[in-house]
């Protein structure tokens, strides 16, 4: 008897197990594309980024993310992004020989919202903000006419109002700003531009600056349509 129940403990922690690495295996097997999973070794907080120290596969490496809260120890997913070499921080005083800038990053398997494509791209999928309405500026256009009309701007400067709905600053020596004017054309709505100059999320903005299409920054970061260099003329 004793016997008989030994064996259906064994067998029943046998199922428990098995069942644990299946589910554990399912959810690995249905991560997007390009997704990789690290467990987090050290956070060192800065004004705009969260700096990250990761283990994964017996290999540690940096990565810098929007600045959020990240706990140590835990098991996060991230999809890789831009890399930097001898990146220098000036707010810690430190240079990193080698970092990932990644804009995917969740405590939480990435099984949604992104695309073969949007992997391949390296950039995270662009959320259209609810509720945004910015006029045209005097002699500027719209996004939505940009992106119906981009090979007509292509090399050309534009002036172009927003909402800057997302920042990263002093990537690759320049700022990037992500801004959105309620229109679009063909679902995109959001606009990229690089500059010199400082803002931050939640401004309503207008830029000048010069279209580029098809432009390609390399570690698989490439834009239909991009605004470059370009000089910020109104900032409320």
């Amino acid at each position: 008897m004793k016997m008989k129940l030994n064996l259906f403990v064994l067998l029943a922690c046998l199922i428990l197990f098995a069942a644990s690495c299946k589910q554990k295996s399912a959810a690995d097997e249905n991560l997007a594309p390009g997704v990789r999973k690290a467990t987090v070794e050290e956070v060192i907080q800065t004004s705009n980024y969260s700096y990250i120290r990761i283990s994964e596969n017996g290999n540690e490496n940096w990565i810098a993310i929007t600045r959020q809260e990240v706990e140590k120890g835990k098991s996060y997913y991230y999809v890789p992004g831009i890399e930097m070499n001898n990146f220098v921080s000036k707010e810690l005083k430190r240079t990193f020989p080698s970092i990932l800038f990644v804009d995917k990053f969740s405590d939480q398997p990435i099984v949604a919202k992104i695309t073969v494509a949007d992997s391949a791209k390296g950039k995270q999928e662009a959320i259209q903000k609810e509720g945004v309405k910015v006029e045209v500026a005097k002699g500027g256009i719209s996004i939505a006419e940009l992106y119906t009309n981009k090979e007509k701007y292509a090399g050309k400067t534009v002036k172009i109002s927003g909402e800057v709905v997302k920042y990263s600053a002093d990537i690759m020596k320049m700022n990037w700003v992500h801004i959105q004017d309620g229109t679009s054309s063909n679902g995109s709505f959001d606009l990229t531009i690089t500059t010199n100059d400082v803002t931050k999320v939640g401004d309503v903005v207008t830029f000048e600056g010069t279209v580029t299409l098809k432009k390609d920054f390399g570690a698989g970061y490439f834009y239909e349509v991009i605004v470059e260099n370009a000089k910020l003329l109104t900032n409320m």
